[in-house]
């Protein structure tokens, strides 16, 4: 099943798919998708995010492939929701997309194996993990002012349960800017794939529901720019829409 968090006149809801382009509210209402405020699908704890785990993307970039998952955290600030506008800072040259499998925790995990991965998977989303590469210092650990930006991680619409997706390891991805596609990937390409990063995060610390695993994303990456229209898809898990709009000046320090 699909279900997304949204919000009608300030009041927060959660729903579920009724027919494409529709949600259905707890108490039987259907409306369109436009009718309503979409909220991220989860409220994010803690969030994993990966650095160059698409082969593709690392001989993009001009890097080898890591020999271990490149992790750093994201601030809860960064997200919002389907439809939502993102800010572009007025003073950046290159800010691009990323596309990338989602992954919820559903359980408490700690010391777990590869084998029982999913098992701890409560499911999963879409993410657009914008980057700003004009702040970029360290590729391989990218530093708050690249991923922790307010707006800058669009996410959902839906959170779609584990058991719905046979195969997460065999998604294709796609993100087209004013409707051209400019990214084409698919989620067999990861260097490290959900079992791995899931035994490898829960080696040293311990995973708790809500938690979110950022899986990276695969070549393909543009400047984008205020005005554009970005949709990140991925088979079977959502369309991920979101807008670019100039930022205001920073406030006055006080």
């Amino acid at each position: 099943m699909k279900h997304a968090r949204i919000a009608i006149d300030g009041v927060i809801h959660t729903a579920t798919e009724a027919q494409p382009g529709h949600v259905r509210l707890a108490d039987g209402r259907i409306l369109a998708e436009a009718a309503v405020t979409w909220l991220p699908p989860i409220e994010p704890r803690t969030t994993f995010t990966l650095a160059i785990n698409y082969a593709d993307h690392a001989k993009e970039l001009a890097f080898k492939a890591p020999a271990e998952p490149l992790g750093f955290l994201k601030a809860a600030n960064t997200f919002v929701g389907h439809r939502a506008r993102t800010l572009r800072p007025v003073d950046v040259a290159f800010m691009h997309y990323e596309c990338e499998l989602a992954v919820v925790i559903g359980k408490t995990a700690r010391g777990v194996r590869r084998e029982n991965a999913y098992d701890y998977v409560a499911g999963y989303t879409v993410a657009n993990d914008y980057a700003l590469r004009d702040y970029l210092e360290n590729w391989y650990r990218p530093n708050l002012r690249v991923k922790s930006r307010d707006t800058c991680t669009p996410l959902g619409p839906w959170l779609v349960d584990r058991d719905d997706v046979p195969d997460p390891m065999n998604l294709t991805l796609r993100t087209t800017v004013n409707g051209v596609q400019t990214q084409c990937g698919n989620t067999r390409d990861m260097v490290f794939d959900v079992p791995a990063l899931i035994e490898y995060f829960s080696s040293f610390m311990t995973l708790a529901p809500g938690d979110l695993i950022l899986t990276g994303t695969p070549d393909g990456i543009v400047n984008v720019k205020p005005g554009d229209e970005v949709v990140t898809e991925i088979e079977g898990i959502g369309r991920l829409v979101s807008t670019l709009v100039a930022a205001p000046p920073p406030p006055t320090p006080i």
